[in-house]
């Protein structure tokens, strides 16, 4: 079993393509929006498929951060369940960079959780380890 999760809230002053596009540069599952709120939006994907996070793996192994992302996902695990933040403008821009709470991204963040009976498996595709 595995499941994962993405989701980014989309602020009254942002555009929604453009937080599909940040979404979309670490993630190629399939996303959808939903209005939570009279003038607010959410960027979500949910997918069985650890591949979809192929754009987040590569992305890592280009940057040079498998072992930070590592660390991060390990430090963040609870069960069968990990998480990670990214800071929504760079990852418009096509970069990484994890926080450690929401408030390190002005606009909020991008969350990924991922759900699996063999987690570190799904870390260790993410990090190449």
């Amino acid at each position: 079993m595995l499941k994962i999760t993405v989701e980014a809230e989309v602020r009254p002053t942002e555009d929604v393509e453009k937080v599909k596009r940040a979404v979309g540069n670490f993630y190629r599952g399939e996303v959808v929006v939903e209005e939570v709120r009279e003038g607010w939006f959410v960027v979500r994907g949910v997918s069985n498929n650890i591949e979809d996070l192929k754009p987040l793996r590569d992305k890592a192994r280009a940057e040079g951060v498998e072992p930070a992302l590592r660390g991060y996902l390990l430090k963040n695990m609870r069960g069968d369940t990990t998480s990670l933040l990214l800071h929504k403008q760079a990852a418009y821009a096509g970069r990484i960079s994890l926080i450690d709470t929401p408030k390190e991204s002005p606009l909020g963040p991008i969350t990924i959780s991922i759900e699996s009976d063999d987690l570190y498996e799904a870390i260790n595709y993410l990090t190449g380890s």
